[in-house]
C-alpha cells in the first residue's frame, strides 16, 4: 500500500510512494477482492448448492442482494478507515520532517496530498470505460448462456461476477493509468 522508508539518522530518506489516489484505489480493490472471495466461498459451497432446489432463483437473488449490501458496507468502512489512517500517517510524516510544524501545517499537508485534478478525472473516466466494457461483455455472456441452454442461475452468477470483475478491473485500470502517468 503506502510505504515510506526513511534512513535512520539521515534527513533525506529514500521513498517508495504511492499517491493518495493510488492508495485509495488499492484499498478499494483489496476490499472488493475480499467481498468477491467471500461470495464465491459462500455461494459455491458444494453443501449449499446441493441443498438448493434446481432452477430456484430466489435463494441466489437473496444471496446476491445480501452480498451487494455487504460490499457497500465494506467499501464505506474501508474508505473511512483509509482516510483516518492516511491522515494519521501524513500528520506523523509531517511531524517527522518538520518538528516545528503545527496543526495548520499538518492540515495543509493533508489537503495538499488529497487534491484531485483534471488528470485524476481523466484517469477515472478511462478506467470506468474498462469497468463498463467488462460488465457489458458479462451481460451479453449471461444472455448467451441462457440461449445455449444453461440455467437462469448461471445467468445470474455471470451477471454478478461480471459486475464485480468490472469493478475490480476498473480499479486495476486506475492503478495502471496512475503508474503510466496517463
Amino acid at each position: 500500500m503506502l510505504l515510506y522508508v526513511y534512513q535512520i539518522g539521515h534527513k533525506e530518506g529514500w521513498v517508495f510512494h504511492m499517491s493518495y489516489q493510488e492508495t485509495r484505489t488499492s484499498a478499494s480493490i483489496f476490499s472488493g477482492i475480499l467481498v468477491l472471495a467471500a461470495y464465491c466461498i459462500y455461494a459455491f459451497n458444494p453443501a449449499r448448492m446441493a441443498a438448493l432446489p434446481a432452477g430456484d432463483l430466489k435463494p441466489w437473488a437473496t444471496t446476491m442482494l445480501i452480498f451487494i449490501a455487504i460490499g457497500i458496507g465494506v467499501a464505506i468502512v474501508t474508505q473511512i478507515l483509509f482516510h483516518i489512517l492516511f491522515s494519521i500517517f501524513l500528520a506523523a510524516r509531517s511531524k517527522i520532517e518538520n518538528e516545528q510544524s503545527d496543526d495548520k501545517d499538518i492540515k495543509r499537508a493533508i489537503d495538499r496530498e488529497m487534491v484531485e485534478d483534471e488528470r485524476d478525472r481523466q484517469i477515472e473516466l478511462k478506467s470506468m470505460r474498462i469497468g463498463f466494457i467488462v460488465a457489458g461483455v458479462g451481460f451479453v455472456s449471461a444472455l448467451l448462456a441462457v440461449v445455449f441452454g444453461y440455467s437462469p442461475v448461471v445467468m445470474l452468477n455471470i451477471f454478478y461476477l461480471s459486475f464485480m470483475a468490472g469493478s475490480l478491473l476498473e480499479g486495476a485500470g486506475q492503478l495502471f493509468y496512475y503508474r503510466r502517468g496517463a
